[in-house]
């Protein structure tokens, strides 16, 4: 086994991929300092597995990735492969080549791989501890690895030798084992926490399932006799069914014969109404005649009043025009207007004139004097003049007349310009004023529009107002209808009888005259005292005798739906009974008057019911007055002690006692009089509602049509301002081209003053020049005092006649602007002269056409009047015609009104009659309805509560069959004393189940076999059967809350207690396997150890004697006794000293003793291969020969890779590998098998 190749890519200064080829023998690997030479050995390092990032010099791992140079970037992960030959099989793995390989991204991710398929750290240090190669990494002895190894402390040695033998797997292995021993035994203490809990649990749990079955056995009872009685109740119901439908179908029969009847008399009625019927649509088309005549009559009489109000109208003369405005005067204004500004014009032209020869005069008188200037100062200068040459004065003179014609052919330039910009800006003068006109109309014509808009707008945003309040309004009035509607329905619902009553009213119809509450009204006010003096009957039926009475309680007991309070109509005297003397006093009044008869809603169809009824409330109160306070009240009672005295407020005072205090809930008089209150309430509260849903859609409607107004009005604003904004748009370009132009004729006129001084200055050099020459030629050398003093007077009266001109110039300016602005002024009122002639004349030519259609209108009107009084004296008889008509017709239709009356009458009576019996049938379907219902809920009483079918109800329930013995094995006070017992106790545990099963039948409310043969039993009576279910229920009560899952709740525990009883004690004899697996580990890595280290020992003291002759060094364990931890000392003796202490030898003694330990251990257990880094720098030449001389005993069994700076170590490798560095920091590597250069 030996390393074949490393591929290195992105790890430290291998950014680029690098594979080193090893060979079996000896691999050198040479090149400067900070080649990256120790980063091959940290690679090695790193991909067996190495995780200290201090091992690999480093502050973190992700400093093993490459972190870029000045000119390459820094890469994202490391990659390093390792390629070993496992030819010989040291490897446990059945492969003959073997690469591992790992890569670590800079995001802290990391993979390992074995042949490329992913693998996990653990399981590369394992494949490698198997062949000597372990976490301690012992075969790779890099830069410091010596001095670590000789300050190691026993402990840590006797690693080196563990690892070199093998025994860290097993060591390693053996902590994770105790690891879980200690894991284990948390989960075994909390499994025997868990048991001892379950088994207290089980006791009370044991009591809950005891209780459990004797609840199971007393509902046997509950349920048996329940069914019993059900049965009882659905035979009597069906009985009572089959009798009542043959008294329905007697009824059904005399109905039949009232309908015939009323079928005949219905027969001869609808007879005379198609008579009536053919007789209607004559009568129909004379009154329609007569009104339609009518009709045409009024509306031709409005059209001649009309007509004849129009005529008058019309009549009238028309408005005269305005004679101030004629628009011939108009226009013959503006016509003066623009003869006066073509006169004003002609005049701007004079004046430009006038300004041109100003502007000439001063030119030229400036130029005179700038002459005049020249002169002088050529007379001054000609001195110096008649000293220079002639020939540069000629010179001088042709520049200056060269430079003179430019500045003139540039001034006629810019003249020509001047005056194009001139016109230019009064043409844009004019449009200007033009447009402004236009743009001042456009916005008062958008400022009109405007108005109306807001105008619109408002009376929009009003309507919108109104329309919002009216809709606030009919949604108040509808909360408030519905808050009435509701408050009516819940008084109406609070009045319903929520005792006996309504099964009283439903089942005795026949027997009952109806609730107190119905027979009787009360005057309001008083309802709340009447209903405190009736007390418990102002919510009373009222019967017709005292049998009645007896049936309706016996009825309600079968039934038991409750109690019911009654009065009985039999025992009531009548109106003109006898009744108690009342006290004659101020306030006080016999409760029966604020009575009046009520409806008799709940009565029969007879008033004699009602009257008895109300007889029999007025007898209850018959011993009652009513008084406005209580004080009233108690003088009453205290003076007749036999009356009672009721308050307003409902205070009760009687002879020996009395009631009241605060209002109490309100009665059932005094409900419903607040329900008959709230419906008033409502039905007002609805009208009003109609009433604002019609205002709400007229404001609805106004808002629209404001809305729309608005809307309207809007589009013509904004019409109005596009306009306003284009006209505006149009006067500021215009404006902005006058600015413009005015802008450029300044520019022109500053050009053309500067064009004029420059032409001034260059034609006054030439004056100079030209003087200058000519004085030099004129004068020579002659004395020139006198012409100087001419010249300088000549100059002074050119410099004041200068100045006069510049001051025409002035003048004739200010005179040409002004005729220029009276000039655009004048063509302004023009325009607006004009147009105002042309609207007068539009405005002259509309009021023509309107006295135009005036008089045809007057001719029109004129002749509609004539025609419709003509049209009205035909209608007028036409009328009277269709009057007598529509007479004739009305009697014959009063003839047949009057026999249909009478036939009605009749029919009437009898749909009376059948209505009546329609009722007794509607009375009695509803009672058979009724009947069925309770039928029906009985039957679905038997499916939900006994799961039976009402048939198999009857047949094994039924009041027929005799009532069986008691069955002792369901007896539920039989064997109270047992039930579940302990965990332990399985026989007695079993028997709830046995039970269980056992009445299982009986439970479930199915008898075992047919009814008859059945043996022995008693027959059914009614009262035991319910003196049996209420003995039941006692004693199912008496158990208290029961628990129904406890049965098989205990069965379940008993279960989870004896299932985690068997895993406690498979979890104590794992726990003795692993111990017995420890002792055995112990036992291997003892035996191993105690051989590696007796072969190291004797390794150390031959490696020892070689690389110190003479010397004496030797390994001794530091616990003899105890080779499962004891550690390794080192001792060494050079030749010829008698120190054994490692710290007191030298630098190079201290590296060989280290070395001899490598060597020691290398060779008591070989391992495939080293790698040494720089391990013999600090040795001298004849250490380092001994060094080299172990090297080559090592080369015999491993491999060897050696990074070195000595040429005696180079001189035995096999191959060679040289590391550089190149510029941009990247290591780079060159390899040279030695073998091929030998």
């Amino acid at each position: 086994m030996h390393l074949k190749t490393l591929t290195v890519r992105g790890f430290k200064s291998f950014a680029s991929a690098t594979t080193f080829e090893f060979e079996p023998g000896v691999t050198a690997v040479v090149g400067p300092n900070g080649s990256g030479k120790s980063n091959v050995v940290d690679a090695l390092a790193w991909v067996m597995g190495e995780q200290g990032a201090k091992s690999l010099r480093g502050g973190k791992m992700e400093d093993v990735i490459f972190a870029g140079t000045a000119g390459r970037a820094p890469l994202g992960r490391a990659h390093v492969s390792l390629t070993i030959d496992n030819a010989d099989g040291a490897l446990p793995i059945e492969y003959s080549e073997v690469t591992i390989s790992r890569t670590l991204f800079r995001s802290g991710g990391s993979e390992y791989a074995i042949n490329g398929r992913p693998c996990r750290l653990l399981d590369i240090q394992e494949l490698l501890s198997d062949s000597g190669l372990g976490r301690e990494m012992h075969v790779i002895v890099g830069q410091g690895q010596l001095d670590r190894i000789l300050h190691a402390t026993p402990e840590e040695r006797r690693g080196f030798v563990e690892e070199a033998s093998g025994v860290l797997k097993h060591r390693r292995r053996k902590e994770r084992t105790l690891r879980k021993l200690e894991a284990m035994q948390a989960n075994l203490d909390r499994l025997e926490d868990l048991t001892a809990e379950i088994r207290r649990q089980l006791t009370p749990l044991g009591r809950q399932a005891r209780t459990a079955r004797r609840a199971q056995r007393i509902q046997h009872d509950v349920r048996d006799a329940r069914a019993r009685l059900l049965a009882d109740d659905l035979v009597q119901a069906r009985t009572s069914l089959a009798v009542d439908e043959d008294a329905e179908r007697r009824l059904r029969a005399e109905r039949a014969e009232a309908e015939q009847a009323l079928d005949t008399g219905r027969a001869r009625q609808a007879d005379v109404e198609a008579r009536a019927a053919r007789a209607t649509p004559a009568l129909n088309a004379a009154r329609d005649t007569w009104y339609q005549l009518t009709a045409v009559q009024e509306r031709y009489r409005s059209l001649a009043s009309l007509a004849a109000e129009r005529r008058r109208l019309l009549g009238g003369a028309a408005e005269p025009p305005d004679p101030g405005r004629d628009p011939d005067r108009l226009d013959a204004q503006a016509a003066r207007t623009r003869e006066e500004q073509r006169q004003l014009l002609e005049q701007v032209e004079d004046a430009v004139d006038a300004l041109a020869e100003a502007i000439q005069e001063r030119e030229d008188a400036e130029a005179a004097a700038r002459d005049q200037d020249g002169v002088v100062t050529g007379l001054l200068r000609a001195a110096a003049d008649r000293r220079e040459g002639t020939a540069r004065l000629t010179g001088a003179v042709a520049a200056a007349r060269s430079r003179v014609e430019a500045a003139e052919n540039e001034l006629s330039r810019l003249h020509t310009t001047h005056a194009d910009a001139g016109r230019r800006r009064v043409q844009a003068g004019t449009e200007a004023d033009s447009l402004a006109l236009a743009a001042q109309d456009a916005a008062n014509a958008a400022e009109r529009a405007r108005a109306r808009h807001e105008q619109d707008a408002e009376a929009a945003a009003g309507a919108r107002a109104a329309a919002r309040e009216a809709e606030a309004a009919a949604q108040e009035l509808l909360r408030a209808h519905d808050a009435q509607r509701a408050r009516a329905e819940t008084l109406r619902a609070a009045l319903r009888q929520p005792d006996g009553s309504a099964a009283v009213l439903d089942g005795h119809a026949d027997a009952v005259l109806g609730a107190v509450v119905d027979l009787v009204d009360v005057e309001p006010g008083w309802e709340r005292a009447v209903t405190a003096a009736m007390g418990p009957f102002a919510e009373a039926l009222t019967v017709r005798s005292h049998g009645a009475a007896v049936s309706v309680f016996e009825s309600l007991r079968a039934d038991g739906v409750g109690r019911v309070h009654l009065l009985v109509a039999a025992g009531a005297p009548g109106r003109s009974g006898p009744a108690p003397a009342l006290p004659d006093r101020p306030g006080v009044r016999p409760a029966a008057a604020v009575l009046r008869d009520g409806a008799g809603e709940g009565a029969g169809p007879g008033d004699d019911d009602n009257r008895r009824g109300a007889d029999a409330v007025r007898s209850l109160l018959a011993a009652t007055v009513l008084t406005e306070d209580a004080a009233t009240a108690a003088r009453i009672v205290a003076d007749r002690p036999e009356l009672t005295a009721v308050t307003r407020g409902g205070d009760v005072f009687t002879g020996s006692s009395a009631w009241g205090g605060a209002a109490e809930a309100a009665g059932t008089l005094e409900t419903r009089a607040a329900a008959e209150a709230a419906e008033a309430e409502r039905a007002e509260l609805a009208a009003a509602l109609d009433r604002a849903r019609a205002a709400s859609g007229a404001a609805a409607a106004a808002r629209d049509a404001a809305r729309r107004a608005a809307e309207e009005t809007a589009g013509l604003l904004r019409a109005a301002e596009r306009t306003a904004d284009r006209a505006a748009s149009e006067l500021s370009r215009v404006r902005a081209v006058l600015d413009s132009a005015e802008a450029e004729t300044r520019r022109y006129d500053e050009q053309v003053a500067a064009a004029r001084e420059h032409l001034a200055r260059e034609q006054e050099r030439l004056r100079e020049a030209a003087e200058r020459l000519g004085a030099a030629e004129e004068h020579g050398e002659e004395d020139t005092e006198t012409v100087q003093l001419e010249a300088a007077a000549r100059r002074d009266e050119l410099h004041r006649a200068a100045t006069t001109a510049r001051t025409a110039e002035t003048e004739a300016r200010l005179a040409l602007r002004s005729l220029e602005e009276q000039a655009r002024a004048l063509g302004n009122r023009a325009a607006s002269q004009e147009r105002a002639a042309a609207a007068e004349r539009r405005a002259r030519e509309e009021a023509e056409r309107r006295a135009r259609r005036r008089r045809i209108q007057a001719r029109n009107a004129e002749a509609v009047l004539a025609g419709a009084e003509q049209l009205l004296e035909l209608v007028a008889a036409s009328a009277a015609v269709a009057a007598a008509e529509r007479d004739r017709a009305e009697a014959v239709r009063a003839g047949l009104d009057a026999e249909l009356t009478d036939l009605r009458a009749a029919n009437d009576r009898l749909a009376a009659r059948l209505a009546g019996l329609t009722d007794s049938v509607h009375r009695d379907e509803l009672a058979r309805t009724q009947q069925r219902a309770r039928i029906q809920a009985l039957e679905d009483r038997s499916l939900e509560e006994l799961g039976l079918t009402p048939d198999a109800l009857v047949e094994h329930y039924g009041p027929h069959l005799l009532i069986p013995d008691p069955d002792p094995d369901l007896d539920p006070g039989a064997g109270s004393d047992r039930g579940p017992g302990a965990p332990q106790d399985d026989a007695r545990a079993g028997t709830a189940p046995a039970a269980a099963e056992a009445g299982q039948d009986a439970l479930f409310g199915v008898a075992s076999g047919d009814p008859a043969e059945t043996a022995g039993g008693a027959p059914y009576v009614r009262a035991q059967q319910e003196a049996r279910l209420r003995r039941a229920e006692k004693e199912l009560a008496s158990l208290g809350r029961v628990n129904p899952l406890a049965l098989e709740e205990f069965a379940a525990l008993e279960e989870r207690h004896r299932f985690l009883a068997e895993q406690l004690e498979d979890l104590k004899r794992s726990r003795q396997d692993l111990r017995s697996i420890i002792r055995d580990v112990d036992e291997h890595v003892e035996r191993v150890f105690a051989e590696a280290y007796a072969d190291t020992a004797r390794e150390f003291e031959g490696v020892f004697a070689t690389l110190f002759p003479g010397g004496e060094g030797r390994l001794r364990l530091t616990d003899p006794t105890d080779m499962l931890s004891t550690g390794i000392d080192v001792e060494a003796r050079p030749a010829g000293k008698k120190i054994k202490r490692l710290s007191l030898l030298s630098g190079g003694e201290r590296s060989l003793t280290a070395i001899a330990l490598l060597v020691a251990i290398f060779k008591a257990r070989p391992s495939p291969f080293y790698v040494m880094d720089e391990v013999e720098a600090a040795l001298d030449d004849r250490n380092l020969g001994r060094l080299l001389s172990i090297f080559r005993q090592l080369q015999e069994t491993s491999q060897l890779i050696i990074i070195t700076h000595q040429k005696r170590t180079m001189e035995i490798a096999d191959a060679l590998y040289g590391v550089a560095m190149r510029g941009d920091g990247v290591t780079t590597v060159i390899g040279q098998r030695l073998a091929e250069l030998r």
